[in-house]
């Protein structure tokens, strides 16, 4: 039983950390938007046009900020000598799914008048996914490790 369990660890290691390190990175960029609500919006659960797109800009620098470094050590176990190479290739993935987010909860919240907690909940799904896809396949390659 506990060698299954180690197998299946090693062979997950990688999801199992990113999930990790995803929630870790949710911590901090919500942290940073929902403040920012807090001390510039009144704590607002039904943000203006404007307000969402400066609170998904708030959420993603916060995120962006703490998913690099981490991703790029824990998940990844990139050892790219590339690093300003390789963090450009993470920034610009990352804004293809800070597009999605901004998108989404215009969508969500100003369309169809969701909360901003509920339409943070549902992008943050969306956008995980993206991100583990577009890391994977675009940013930390096996083939670009040395």
């Amino acid at each position: 039983m506990i060698e299954t369990i180690k197998k299946l660890l090693v062979k997950y290691r990688e999801l199992i950390v990113y999930v990790i390190v995803g929630v870790l990175t949710t911590i901090v960029a919500w942290g940073a938007k929902f403040l920012w609500n807090f001390l510039f919006y009144a704590n607002t659960a039904h943000p203006t046009h404007v307000q969402n797109l400066i609170l998904s800009t708030v959420n993603w620098v916060a995120g962006v900020a703490f998913a690099y470094p981490a991703n790029r050590k824990w998940v990844f176990r990139s050892k790219n000598p590339e690093i300003l190479k390789e963090a450009t290739g993470f920034i610009a993935s990352r804004l293809a799914t800070w597009i999605m987010d901004i998108l989404l909860m215009q969508l969500l919240c100003n369309v169809l008048g969701l909360t901003l907690l509920t339409g943070t909940l549902i992008t943050a799904v969306a956008v995980t996914i993206g991100n583990y896809v577009f890391s994977k396949l675009l940013v930390f390659r096996k083939g670009q490790t040395q």
